[in-house]
C-alpha cells in the first residue's frame, strides 16, 4: 500500500517595492526644513560657497511683541555686510505679513528670497504672485528655476 502525502501549497511571497525617498524626507535628514533649502544647500555648496545655515536671528516687531526670526542663510559680502537668503515654497500669508515687519524694524539689512516658483499666485483668486508682492514690500527676490543670481555674490 503506497501513501500518498497532500501536497502543500505554497506562499507566494508578494515583493513590496521600497517607496523612493522625497525631497523633503531627505532635507529635514539632513538638518533642512524643506526640499528647497536642500537644493540651495547643494548648490552652493558644488560652487564652493561658504554660508552659514540658521545661524543668527533677527529681531523684528509685531505690533504689541518683539519676535526673533532665523534666516536661512547667511553670506558676508565682500564689504564685511551681510547678506539673507530666506527660501520660499510655500508663502502663507502670515510668513508674508512677517517678511514685511522684518524690513519695516531692520530697513538696513539685505535680505532676499529665493522662491521655488516666484509666479505662484499668493491666494487662488488673486493676480499678485510672491515676486510681485516681494517687490510691492521692498525684498529683492529670484526664482530659483534658473538657481542662485550669481551677482548676488558679487556685491
Amino acid at each position: 500500500m503506497v501513501l500518498k502525502r497532500k501536497s502543500k501549497k505554497v506562499k507566494k511571497i508578494k515583493l513590496i517595492k521600497p517607496k523612493p525617498v522625497s525631497k523633503k524626507v531627505l532635507a529635514k535628514q539632513q538638518g533642512f526644513r524643506s526640499g528647497l533649502e536642500l537644493s540651495v544647500h547643494e548648490q552652493l555648496t558644488n560652487n564652493g560657497i561658504p554660508y552659514q545655515y540658521e545661524t543668527e536671528k533677527i529681531s523684528y516687531v509685531v505690533p504689541a511683541h518683539t519676535s526673533n526670526y532665523n534666516p536661512d542663510f547667511i553670506f558676508t559680502k565682500k564689504d564685511g555686510s551681510k547678506l539673507y537668503i530666506e527660501t520660499k515654497g510655500y508663502w502663507p500669508a502670515s510668513e508674508r505679513k512677517k517678511m514685511q515687519f522684518i524690513k519695516q524694524s531692520n530697513p538696513e539689512l539685505d535680505i532676499r528670497l529665493l522662491f521655488q516658483n516666484a509666479n505662484n499666485k499668493i491666494t487662488k483668486s488673486s493676480k499678485t504672485t510672491y515676486g510681485t508682492y516681494a517687490t510691492k514690500i521692498g525684498v529683492l527676490w529670484a526664482d530659483f528655476k534658473n538657481g542662485i543670481p550669481y551677482d548676488w555674490f558679487l556685491d
